[in-house]
């Protein structure tokens, strides 16, 4: 694989702030849950360095995805996934696509290129924990708050000007005075 050049000017930025959006302790719970469910012990701490490591092979995820659903990654392709890096990014994208299956949206799930290039590595873990939350592990999901007006209310919500748009009230030009005043001459 080709490294890639450094990034510079405002793709630098862009890297840098999503750098600062990365919660090494979120990582770390979501790096805990994997092991407990694969029954692997292995490296669990938040790092992002760490994170990529133990997971750009693929092979954990995917056997987390058969955890989760049996048989969905045969265990051939797990272990054919030690050092090609087609089949690795293969097992990520079973990963993506059994992760989109169980609920997880798609604003919530990563690419391909996130974690085997480490590119997004906050989008990895937004997604595993997106996952964890499907199996009840984290904040609880919201639920949808559906409202019912009467067409009288509809209809009284129509004469209200939302502040969005503005208001004329109090403004006038009274006593306002800019610049020279204009002067004719003969």
């Amino acid at each position: 694989m080709s490294t890639r050049a450094t990034k510079s000017g405002i793709n630098r930025e862009v890297a840098e702030k999503l750098a600062s959006k990365y919660d090494a302790q979120l990582a770390g719970q979501c790096m805990q849950w994997i092991s407990q469910q694969i029954g692997e012990g292995f490296d669990t701490s938040g790092e992002s360095s760490n994170v990529y490591t133990q997971l750009k092979s693929g092979q954990r995820l995917a056997r987390l995805v058969n955890v989760i659903s049996p048989g969905k990654v045969s265990q051939k392709m797990i272990d054919g996934a030690n050092k090609m890096a087609f089949k690795q990014m293969e097992l990520i994208n079973k990963f993506i696509d059994a992760c989109k299956s169980l609920g997880v949206p798609d604003h919530e799930a990563f690419a391909t290129v996130d974690l085997y290039e480490e590119q997004n590595m906050v989008q990895v873990i937004t997604c595993i924990s997106a996952l964890m939350r499907k199996f009840g592990l984290g904040p609880k999901e919201a639920t949808e708050n559906k409202r019912e007006f009467t067409a009288e209310q509809m209809k009284a919500g129509q004469s209200v000007i939302g502040l969005q748009m503005g208001t004329n009230r109090g403004a006038s030009q009274a006593g306002m005075s800019m610049g020279n005043t204009r002067h004719i001459v003969d």
